[in-house]
């Protein structure tokens, strides 16, 4: 049980998000009531599609106890927002391509020990961050990432890997004509303005790694990541460091950890995009970014909170 506390779940799982594109839901659904009731949990679950999950979070996150929520990271930022609101614990299925909150959080990747953990784990609180009022759990990013994103989805895939592979094509095609674009950069260090290709603002500064991931989430600050724009010698720079996992150590990036931060876009375009934890949107011309210490209750395996030195490691509520 979560605490020794019997709670009453409801998962919330998007059948076209992620690896639940080829599950037996049917089957998955059974197995996490028999799991979550085991625990000595009141368990339900919606199976819904992509366009009607909004809606179901939000009616959801208004009757449970604790949501459990399954898909990909764009499924996962959703539920952290209607969480959010309501003020009440999130799960997370890791059922996504990269399933970065999930890693940062400890849940296990594999959906039925992640079922197992959930079940008979702890609630602890982590930050959250909003741009313009909007939750995200990862990142906001415009420029080369946006990029990116819009290729890929032109791109046909039906599986992880063939979306790991349209991935690889995509940075191809983003890389041969890379954006470059102005902001004016407004925090607590004053204000700049900056010519760059690509821009992150991150729920936590990311540790280095191979993978674009915050080991905490309870360090109460964003990060903001600033990449030059692209010369050859920039690229390969650039590639060489994420080969190694020290991207941040790279002149070509700059960095700012700060509370709050502001951004505009002087001559932003009428289609410019920009990313919320994976997913395409409007990109508006000034984006102001809050992070909210602790203000997201999320449950972990118990094993995130014994072992100190753990990434990944949260601060029990």
């Amino acid at each position: 049980m979560a605490g020794g506390k019997i709670m009453h779940v409801i998962g919330v799982f998007n059948r076209d998000g992620g690896t639940f594109k080829t599950t037996d839901m049917d089957a998955f659904s059974r197995k996490a009531g028999e799991i979550f009731g085991a625990a000595g949990h009141s368990f339900e679950v919606r199976v819904v599609n992509g366009k009607g999950l909004i809606a179901e979070l939000k009616r959801a996150a208004a009757d449970a106890e604790l949501l459990l929520a399954g898909g990909g990271d764009g499924t996962i930022s959703a539920a952290a927002g209607a969480a959010f609101a309501r003020k009440i614990p999130l799960a997370v299925l890791p059922a996504g391509t990269m399933n970065l909150f999930a890693r940062s959080i400890g849940v296990p990747l594999d959906l039925e020990q992640a079922l197992k953990a959930l079940a008979g784990g702890e609630v602890h609180e982590v930050d959250i961050a909003t741009a313009n009022g909007r939750p995200f759990v990862h990142q906001f990013s415009v420029g080369i990432h946006p990029k990116l994103v819009r290729l890929r989805e032109q791109l046909k895939y039906r599986s992880r890997v063939g979306k790991m592979v349209a991935s690889v094509r995509a940075a191809s095609g983003a890389i041969l004509r890379p954006p470059q674009f102005t902001i004016e950069l407004v925090g607590p260090f004053g204000s700049e303005l900056r010519r760059v290709a690509g821009l992150s603002v991150t729920n936590n500064p990311l540790d280095e790694g191979h993978l674009p991931l915050a080991d905490r989430l309870d360090r109460g600050l964003l990060g903001i990541y600033l990449m030059k724009p692209f010369t050859l010698q920039v690229m390969l720079r650039l590639a060489f460091g994420l080969l190694r996992g020290k991207f941040k150590s790279l002149p070509e990036v700059n960095d700012r950890e700060v509370g709050h931060a502001t951004i505009r876009f002087p001559a932003k375009r009428s289609s410019a995009m920009a990313v919320i934890d994976g997913e395409l949107i409007k990109l508006e011309s000034q984006v102001e970014f809050v992070i909210h210490p602790r203000g997201l209750k999320v449950m972990v395996p118990k094993a995130v909170a014994v072992i100190d030195a753990t990434p990944g490691l949260l601060t029990p509520a």
